[in-house]
């Protein structure tokens, strides 16, 4: 077996076609079918199946191994690297979009004066999508909302923030006081989180403890999105309070809501194997400019630091 024919199977994987997978690896469709062949008759079962393009099931266990086999070779230089104090290499880190606004500029800051010669890739989206492209092994590390399902990764807490009702201030939700309870709110159509996501979960456990059924008018496995069309005119919804930026103000209120917890937001990782030296680099540095950030947004807490006994 050899890196090549691996790489050739995970290139399929990624782009989907013969012809993208050589693009991406710098060589001809013939040396990419060449090398799956080969890798086919060495395990004795079809990986890729010829009519459709996709991955077969032994085909997919291939390449959730074989992402970890060329993740483990790409490291070494990196480790090597870090010896000589001079970490480089890549960095693919997910992100979900509310912890993006304010994350993102302090972490390139940092990153500027602490590691230039990483070069990182973010890949922003719900937790729906990050999770299995972590698992996976296709992203490195990931800002998460809590909970955390894959039994594959792990996870430290970066922050907690307030789930409010955004709404324009004209409306009559916005003319309750200060906290709203979910009894009120069910009188109302809201855009609402997809059910299931850890978002509306936390939503749901809520308003059910309360005995309440929430109505949605819609549900969206995006926040931004959501944000967007309640910023559009379309109606109330439940959203991290990080959503309303300052410059909406003016137009629209974050009304806190009764008796819901703050959403918890982690920094997660793969359990198992030894990441590379950028990847620790980068846990590291995400983890200390959040802890030490100035200018926290409204709505967001940082845990707090334990007190010595």
């Amino acid at each position: 077996m050899e890196i090549r024919q691996l790489e050739a199977l995970v290139g399929i994987s990624d782009h989907g076609t013969f012809s993208s997978a050589a693009d991406v690896l710098g060589t001809v469709q013939s040396n990419i079918s060449n090398r799956i062949a080969r890798l086919e008759d060495e395990l004795g079962t079809e990986l890729v199946n010829r009519a459709t393009g996709l991955l077969t099931e032994s085909g997919e266990i291939v390449v959730s191994r074989a992402r970890r086999i060329l993740g483990e070779l790409s490291a070494i230089a990196s480790d090597v690297s870090e010896l000589n104090a001079d970490i480089r290499g890549q960095v693919v880190l997910g992100m979900i979009g509310t912890a993006g606004r304010w994350i993102v500029p302090l972490l390139l800051d940092a990153l500027r004066s602490t590691y230039p010669q990483i070069a990182l890739r973010i890949i922003e989206g719900s937790n729906s999508v990050i999770e299995p492209q972590l698992v996976h092994g296709r992203l490195d590390l990931a800002v998460l909302a809590w909970p955390v399902d894959a039994p594959e990764l792990t996870e430290v807490e970066l922050f907690t923030e307030d789930l409010v009702v955004i709404v324009a201030k004209d409306h009559p939700i916005a003319q309750m006081k200060a906290l709203v309870s979910f009894a009120q709110l069910a009188d109302y159509e809201l855009l609402l989180p997809l059910r299931g996501t850890p978002i509306r979960r936390e939503i749901d456990d809520a308003s059910h403890a309360q005995g309440v059924e929430l109505v949605p008018l819609i549900e969206l496995d995006g926040i931004r999105t959501i944000a967007s069309l309640t910023f559009d005119g379309y109606g109330p919804s439940i959203l991290p309070a990080t959503m309303l930026s300052s410059h909406l103000r003016d137009k629209f209120v974050a009304v806190h809501i009764d008796a819901i917890a703050r959403r918890r937001v982690v920094l997660a990782s793969r359990r198992f194997g030894f990441p590379a030296a950028p990847v620790r680099a980068i846990h590291a540095l995400l983890l200390d400019v959040v802890e030490h950030a100035k200018n926290v947004p409204d709505g967001v807490y940082l845990p707090e630091a334990p007190t010595l006994q």
